[in-house]
Formats: C-alpha cells, sequence, structure tokens
C-alpha cells in the first residue's frame, strides 16, 4: 500500500471503530480472541499509518466492526 492509501484506510478505521463506541483496546482484543497476534499499540499505529496491515487483520477488522471494504478503504464522511 501507498501512505496515502494506508492513511486514508487508517482514517477511516478510526472513524468507523469510535461510532461503533469501540476502543483499540477491544478491537485488538475481539481480534486476539479470533487468533490474530495484535496488540493495541499496533492498532493506534494502524490507524495513524505507522505500521502496515495484514490480509488476515483487515478480514477480521471487517467482520469485527461489520462493515463493507468500500467502507474501510474509500473516504466516507462518517
Amino acid at each position: 500500500m501507498n501512505i496515502d492509501f494506508e492513511k486514508e484506510f487508517g482514517n477511516n478505521l478510526r472513524k468507523i471503530r469510535e461510532n461503533k463506541k469501540m476502543t483499540q483496546e477491544m478491537l485488538a482484543t475481539k481480534m486476539q480472541l479470533r487468533g490474530c497476534d495484535i496488540t493495541r499499540s499496533a492498532v493506534a499505529k494502524i490507524e495513524v499509518a505507522q505500521r502496515h496491515i495484514y490480509p488476515d487483520e483487515i478480514l477480521l477488522i471487517k467482520e469485527i466492526l461489520n462493515v463493507s471494504f468500500d467502507d474501510l478503504f474509500y473516504k466516507n464522511e462518517q
């Protein structure tokens, strides 16, 4: 991914997560319970484009937050 794309993904993730009243810790915990080795700090870094995100993480986030890929990847007004 390029940095602009990662920034947009991170911003979308943060907005969606906050709109669902979920903390970074809660998201990381839900991902861990589904077998993903991720920390709250890693979620924070993804949201500010300081860490790359892996395909399995994207799929889990999509499922946990119950959103579409478009919601995560494309600019939206949430």
